[in-house]
């Protein structure tokens, strides 16, 4: 390996996230700068800090092709990570590179590097680009020392992913592979359709399904427009989108408003987001969608308020009614419309799925994406920080509608504002997932873990160091460590839909994963507490 190691930084397309998110990147390099260091070799950062910009992250694609023609084929190259970064900003030359590539980031919720680094990895994954990845509190630990220092010496950087076992070699319960197979057969006859408003969002490559993957299942993508539902949002009246507000004002959810558009939530923001919620039902019935995806970044964030209190209001059954504009029927009447956030398709898919085996098993089906945002010790036991960028159905937390709190969308993400659908997830017995493309193929991930209940000041505090504006669920996966998870998830995102108990949660799973294998993924069960061996 050459001695000079060279090291970039991806950031974001937004000047305002990386103005105020560089600090925290410059930090986390100069640390790992220092431990490169330690260890014998030269670091040369392969792009420069922008006097102008304020920043020095790589924040285009067009950008990033210009740093890459710069960079050495066969270097040792390191992309440090402390923000979310847009992963088609430097996907092309990770695509060509040679020599070896290593993804770290800080072991941070702030801004964070943790996300950004795995929907990194997963875009990685699913382009068959050959990569290490590191991750560290502060870059000093033995953890990551040893493999750093593997990887400087050119050998694999290795993690232990034992609690990853196929799903052939478990044994499955014959009823639940027979109803999830009969679930599957259902939908490949059947069809469905996937709404998908702009694809891409955010440059997120692993969160797109090719067309001839997708169609396997049973499931074709509707390419939908985003000015189109800024469109419809114009036809939906002040009494149609006031009688959503209402609705929601009736059920106990508490908006804290103001009266600066710039900085705080103003209730003409949250009259946007009710016609967007209403305009949102209604193309999806005239298109005949079983599921949608709103990307609002990029494009949306232009006009009009966020998308999240739509999403959240989507996923869940329990949700203000809306009619046809013609004829006055009750849309998707006593069903969840499912909304995969920020257009992660594979999400999206698992949704779809997840519905239909709830549904059939007679559990409610709200479920959601959440980012895999961070995690820490607390009595003794690690317990993630599962993040959503906004909104997750109300269902899930603690008093429902009435535990739910609409706060203004961060100004340096969200200039037009808007609602979020912020809350404590409630104490509970869950199935996670992840679905994502692999060596040409669908794969899927599942495993079981708890949602536990921690004192109102630790909550208050993990807010703090992460986004205090976005919903919160404290979990704890069964089998599965934070070097495990970190390991093998192969993205940003983490699906989680709750079960009544235990062996509900457990039979729901088993279900599912027979569905997916039965569509023609290739499945695998996470961990443990799952109830089969």
């Amino acid at each position: 390996m050459p001695d000079t190691v060279i090291l970039i930084a991806n950031g974001d397309l937004r000047l305002s996230a990386n103005r105020v998110c560089w600090p925290a990147q410059n930090q986390a390099e100069q640390a790992v700068v220092s431990a490169i260091n330690k260890l014998g070799r030269e670091v040369r950062r392969g792009h420069d800090y922008d006097p102008e910009k304020q920043h020095g992250f790589i924040d285009s694609q067009r950008y990033g092709m210009e740093v890459f023609r710069q960079i050495p084929p066969d270097a040792p190259l390191v992309v440090v990570e402390a923000v979310w970064q847009y992963s088609h900003h430097l996907l092309h030359g990770l695509y060509t590179h040679k020599g070896p590539i290593l993804t770290v980031a800080n072991w941070s919720g702030q801004w964070p590097g943790l996300v950004g680094m795995l929907n990194l990895n997963g875009s990685l994954t699913k382009a068959g680009v050959k990569f290490s990845t590191l991750w560290s509190n502060d870059f000093t630990d033995e953890y990551f020392l040893t493999r750093l220092q593997a990887w400087l010496d050119g050998k694999p950087v290795t993690h232990d992913t034992s609690h990853v076992k196929p799903l052939h070699s478990v044994s499955l319960d014959p009823g639940a592979r027979e109803l999830g197979a009969a679930l599957a057969a259902d939908l490949q006859r059947g069809k469905a359709i996937m709404g998908v408003f702009d694809e891409g969002c955010m440059g997120m490559y692993n969160a797109i399904i090719p067309d001839e993957l997708l169609h396997q299942t049973g499931v074709f993508k509707e390419r939908l427009s985003q000015s189109a539902l800024f469109a419809a949002m114009r036809m939906v009246s002040d009494a149609e989108a006031g009688a959503v507000r209402a609705w929601l004002d009736a059920r106990g959810m508490k908006f804290l408003t103001g009266s600066d558009d710039a900085t705080d939530l103003t209730d003409a923001q949250i009259l946007e987001q009710c016609r967007m919620y209403v305009a949102s039902l209604r193309i999806a019935d005239d298109f005949g969608c079983d599921a949608i995806g709103i990307q609002y970044q990029q494009g949306l964030k232009d006009l009009c308020p966020a998308s999240d209190l739509v999403e959240g209001l989507l996923n869940n059954p329990d949700r203000p009614p809306v009619t046809a504009a013609d004829n006055g029927r009750v849309l998707y009447e006593g069903r969840a419309l499912t909304h995969f956030n920020e257009v992660d398709e594979c999400a999206g898919l698992d949704g779809m799925v997840t519905d239909r085996v709830w549904r059939a098993l007679g559990h409610d089906p709200s479920n959601t994406l959440h980012d895999v945002r961070y995690g820490e010790d607390y009595s003794g036991q690690f317990i993630w920080v599962f993040e959503i960028s906004g909104a997750v159905p109300a269902s899930h937390f603690t008093g429902g509608y009435a535990g739910a709190v609409g706060e203004r969308q961060p100004p340096m993400y969200f200039p037009k504002g808007g609602s979020t659908v912020k809350g404590i997830s409630k104490p509970g017995e869950i199935v996670w997932s992840r679905v994502f493309v692999a060596d040409g193929k669908l794969k899927a991930d599942l495993g079981r873990a708890g949602v536990v209940e921690l004192p109102r000041e630790e909550t208050e505090r993990r807010w703090k160091g992460t986004t205090p504006q976005w919903p919160i669920m404290h979990a704890v996966t069964y089998g599965v460590s934070r070097d495990q998870m970190m390991a093998r998830h192969p993205s940003n995102h983490i699906q989680v839909v709750y079960a009544p108990d235990a062996a509900a949660a457990n039979h729901a799973l088993a279900v599912k994963a027979a569905m997916l294998a039965s569509l023609g993924l290739e499945v695998s069960i996470c961990g443990s507490g799952h109830g089969l061996a």
